[in-house]
């Protein structure tokens, strides 16, 4: 297994003044709006979700090299973006949760999609490969509610009757922090096992009945890497630089499907994005035979009429340039990139922003 120090720094990061938080970020907040300047005075700055993480540093370190134009990421999980967005700290926040569009219009926010990724089960338990272990989504409810506590639990043997189990107690491991990858996580497993929404529910942060807390996923692939018996969620690119093991999933349609773009793809197949609830699809537990039941696509916020008109210009320049240029970049790192056909459309979205002319 790579270390994750590697694994993470291999991605690219070369955001200027780029660093990981703790979700109330409070410490940093006055120092959220400064960025790198660019082109014409005007300075990105952005903060959320720790999902697109990756493929955000990779993008923004080629179009620094591309177009000297640079921007300052905090990846401090999607309940900071969203706060930070709404008290106006940075030029964008970035969340995996979509806000509804009573929310985005309280609020004056624009919102769309950027790539499409998916959740994955990562596991450290000896002698098992990644997809060598099945799980469904009732005994993975199970196994975070505190209700299967080893690894040779029927449940699991009876999903795996050829792998050789270890008596090796479960050790759950979760987000601490606001996330929308939690939350991702947290409503297929809502959508799936009755108990988990009574006694739970959906949310980027939620009263976790066992586990262990750790911050960004970062945080929670470090964990699961050097904890023996251990279980926890990633984002797919953080699994995959680390080289961390994962299960298969059992999908909605009754067959085990491995995490890969392939299988996103298959999940986002019949997704309806609609401009006028700000693009806000949810795409786990989909059906079809090849479909990854715990997909989701990430999002951008930004003030449809903004303090700084030129900082948010600037910043949906960025993404008008890693929608043409990125896609080689986002399929890379295991994401999936957005049909053309959607991209152009929320391009033309943004005619709703003040100061933007496309």
């Amino acid at each position: 297994m790579k270390p994750i120090s590697y694994a993470i720094a291999g991605l690219g990061l070369l955001l200027m003044g780029c660093q990981a938080q703790d979700q109330s970020g409070a410490d940093n907040q006055g120092q959220a709006g400064q960025a790198a300047q660019v082109r014409g005075g005007a300075a990105i700055s952005g903060a959320g979700a720790t999902f697109p993480f990756p493929i955000y540093s990779r993008w923004a370190a080629t179009y620094r090299d591309e177009t000297g134009n640079s921007m300052n990421y905090q990846s401090i999980g999607s309940g900071g973006g969203i706060r930070q967005i709404q008290e106006k700290t940075v030029t964008f926040g970035a969340t995996d949760m979509p806000l509804q569009p009573e929310e985005l219009n309280e609020h004056g926010l624009l919102q769309f999609p950027t790539v499409i990724g998916g959740d994955v089960v990562v596991v450290n338990v000896p002698g098992i490969g990644s997809g060598e272990l099945t799980l469904d989504g009732q005994t993975l409810a199970s196994i975070f509610l505190g209700d299967i506590t080893n690894w040779n639990d029927a449940v699991i043997a009876s999903l795996n009757p050829e792998a050789d189990l270890p008596d090796l107690a479960i050790v759950v491991v979760h987000r601490s922090d606001g996330s929308g990858t939690t939350f991702i996580f947290t409503d297929y497993l809502s959508k799936v096992s009755p108990q988990w929404g009574e006694r739970v529910g959906a949310g980027t942060a939620v009263d976790w009945p066992v586990g262990l807390g750790a911050k960004g996923n970062e945080g929670v692939a470090g964990n699961v890497g050097r904890t023996i018996g251990a279980i926890g969620y990633v984002e797919y690119a953080y699994a995959s630089e680390a080289g961390l093991t994962y299960t298969n999933m059992i999908n909605l349609d009754g067959n085990a499907v491995s995490p890969s773009t392939d299988s996103f793809v298959a999940a986002a197949a019949g997704a309806s994005w609609d401009a006028s609830r700000g693009f806000g699809t949810l795409l786990n537990n989909q059906p079809g035979a090849d479909s990854w039941p715990m997909a989701g696509a990430t999002f951008i916020l930004v003030y449809r009429q903004p303090s700084d008109p030129a900082a948010t210009t600037a910043a949906l320049k960025f993404f008008q340039w890693a929608y043409a240029q990125g896609d080689e970049m986002a399929s890379q790192l295991h994401f999936v990139p957005l049909p053309i056909e959607l991209t152009q459309e929320i391009e033309e979205n943004w005619s709703r922003v003040e100061g933007w002319e496309g």
